[in-house]
């Protein structure tokens, strides 16, 4: 049974430990008020981006440029695995680790080439362990106070220069979609070839006649659409990292305070007895004279 200084110096430790979690949840809520509002910002753009892109893609078929037709082959896999920099944000770095694994797992078994580029120190660390020899490449945003979109062009030129250079065929992102503080889902996004999905509103079936041609346009906008969606992805994953921050800083902070109050009971319980032997052996030494 730990004595008394042992459990005051315990107690003092996980009130430091409670303070360094308070400020660190404050922090973290600040944050995410900026990247939620960022990531919000954003999905319209993106969407409707997306909308044009996928009418122009459908107008050309098979025929358009390479970003958009591919290789010819599905051999080689590229997997960019997006993480944060930091942890204590729970589950929201092995989430991601994850998915990217399972899919990593699954081409490798189907006989297929697998390649990694990470983006975030989080992930590179885990997939170290097993993939270490799949790593090709990383992108290191640690010093960077706030994601900006020449973030994402330094990866978008990345990824493009080794499609230029044939290192591989497809490329997927890896990343977590902001819902909530309590809610951040990971996703996979194919960003090379790229794959536009068919807008529901009703812009979309109209017929539009383009100048220059299609084909020019689709030639200037990939490369831009393939910035995009590794903005976009940043983004989402800059709120989804604040927000499960906030929410792992909150349970640390509560778990703390209860673990203070248990000990505070133990030290109060082992302090009673303290005196009470004490007064027991005062009392047996006045008898015994």
């Amino acid at each position: 049974m730990p004595n008394l200084k042992d459990l005051k110096n315990r107690i003092n430790s996980v009130t430091s430990t409670r303070k360094i979690t308070q400020a660190m949840q404050m922090v973290a809520a600040a944050k995410l008020r900026r990247a939620e509002e960022a990531a919000e910002a954003a999905r319209p753009y993106a969407e409707r981006f997306n909308a044009v892109m996928a009418g122009l893609a459908a107008s050309v078929g098979d025929d358009g440029p390479k970003l958009l037709s591919g290789t010819g082959a599905d051999q080689t896999h590229l997997l960019v695995v997006m993480t944060a920099e930091r942890g204590l944000c729970g589950g929201f770095n092995s989430s991601i680790v994850k998915l990217a694994k399972a899919r990593a797992a699954k081409l490798a078994e189907a006989g297929k080439t697998v390649k990694i580029l990470t983006v975030g120190k989080k992930g590179r660390e885990q997939l170290r362990r097993d993939w270490d020899d799949n790593l090709i490449g990383h992108v290191d945003f640690s010093e960077v106070k706030r994601i900006g979109y020449a973030n994402a062009q330094e990866v978008a030129s990345d990824l493009l220069a080794r499609f230029d250079g044939e290192e591989f065929d497809v490329a997927t992102i890896y990343y977590s979609e902001f819902e909530s503080v309590i809610s951040q889902v990971p996703q996979e996004l194919q960003i090379i070839p790229a794959k536009f999905e068919a807008s529901e509103d009703d812009t979309a079936a109209t017929v539009f006649d383009y100048e220059p041609s299609e084909e020019e346009i689709l030639q200037e906008l990939l490369p831009r659409g393939v910035a995009t969606q590794v903005f976009t992805a940043l983004l989402e994953n800059a709120a989804s990292e604040q927000g499960a921050r906030m929410s792992a800083m909150d349970n640390a902070t509560r778990n703390a305070g209860d673990m203070i109050d248990k000990l505070t009971i133990e030290y109060n319980r082992s302090r009673q007895a303290a005196i009470t032997n004490e007064l027991i052996e005062i009392i047996s030494g006045a008898e015994a004279l």
